[in-house]
């Protein structure tokens, strides 16, 4: 069945025309996203459906918002309606079981698309970076940051974010990080004043930026009276810019108060631009245009009857199974290199970063 997606079918009613006949004789691709609250999923979303309609296949792209419920009814329409395959980058990877069972029994095949589903034999395979190290990047880059800016001022004190506890990413955004932060806590090098440390007490729900500025806000006025922050690992850019308001709020980055090192992921404008004037440290680069170009291979090998190309079988244990996965590699970025890796390449242009 052909599916139409909203916009396009908006666009059509609205200048009067006929319903299009499409090119694509392929199959029909079901793309579930989280939300357009972060620019990083729109350019997910984007990407997908250029690259899926240029191998000869339509899309139905529809994003949830961050609402268990929608994305869960969504999915469900998809299945009903008769798509050919379905792409999931789940908001609670432990949500989905029921819906793939659906999915399964229409013989419609899943791809985990960057958060690994949980919980349910359905997932066919996991498309995603290499995310332990993504959390090894973050560290490294903090490390070297605070080497930098405060050598002469250990040991260093850290305080310690987290993603979403109920997506599978951030534990091993958290675990990557501390193969590296937890020697040095244990040298004495960093200390974290808070004591708030395991994803149970840093986790962010929902990757939340207002959550993440409200927590800093408090760490602060707790722990920091005689004290000077020197750095904060945070896992997501969004997060990174709710942290940098709280510590600019209350002075750092001004006078005598040096910024403390923050780091991030994701690569988005708001924190690129923030690397480039001297506030977030760095972020970690993660192409989507790739990881969509790896989903668009692996969905159309197993829609032609083929073997998608996996370089991973040991990692990513949902519970039930081990997804054969594909795993991309995160690229480090701060002020020494933001320019050749995301202008260079294309991912954004010049203007967008002014």
């Amino acid at each position: 069945m052909k599916i139409v997606s909203a916009a396009l079918a908006a666009a059509t009613l609205a200048v009067g025309f006929a319903a299009p006949v499409f090119a694509q004789d392929k199959g029909t691709i079901g793309i579930a996203m989280p939300t357009q609250s972060s620019a990083r999923w729109i350019s997910d979303g984007n990407s997908m459906v250029e690259q899926f309609e240029a191998a000869g296949y339509d899309t139905v792209l529809q994003y949830a918002e961050d609402d268990i419920p929608t994305q869960l009814s969504q999915i469900e329409n998809m299945i009903s309606q008769g798509v050919d395959a379905l792409v999931v980058a789940a908001i609670d990877g432990t949500t989905l079981s029921s819906a793939l069972e659906n999915a399964a029994a229409a013989e419609i095949p899943v791809i985990a698309y960057d958060r690994l589903i949980r919980d349910s034999a359905n997932v066919s395979y996991y498309a995603t970076f290499d995310n332990f190290q993504v959390g090894v990047l973050q560290a490294n880059s903090l490390v070297a940051c605070l080497n930098d800016r405060f050598a002469d001022q250990k040991p260093w004190n850290v305080e310690l974010f987290g993603g979403s506890p109920d997506d599978n990413n951030a534990f091993f955004f958290y675990d990557g990080a501390m193969s590296v932060l937890q020697p040095m806590i244990d040298a004495g090098d960093v200390v974290v004043p808070s004591g708030q440390m395991g994803m149970d007490v840093v986790g962010t729900l929902r990757w939340d930026p207002a959550t993440a500025q409200s927590r800093m806000d408090n760490l602060l006025s707790a722990n920091y009276g005689d004290k000077s922050l020197h750095g904060v690992l945070s896992p997501y850019d969004g997060l990174s810019i709710g942290i940098l308001s709280s510590v600019k709020g209350v002075g750092y980055g001004s006078g005598d108060m040096a910024m403390p090192c923050v780091t991030g992921q994701d690569a988005e404008v708001p924190s690129v631009k923030s690397i480039i004037a001297g506030e977030q440290n760095s972020t970690v680069f993660k192409d989507t245009r790739e990881l969509a170009r790896v989903t668009v291979g692996m969905v159309d090998a197993v829609l032609q009857g083929g073997e998608p190309e996996i370089n991973d079988t040991e990692t990513y244990d949902n519970g039930v199974k081990v997804v054969p996965s594909y795993l991309l590699v995160p690229v480090p970025v701060d002020a020494s290199n933001y320019e050749e890796t995301l202008v260079g390449s294309g991912y954004y242009a010049a203007e967008d970063l002014q």
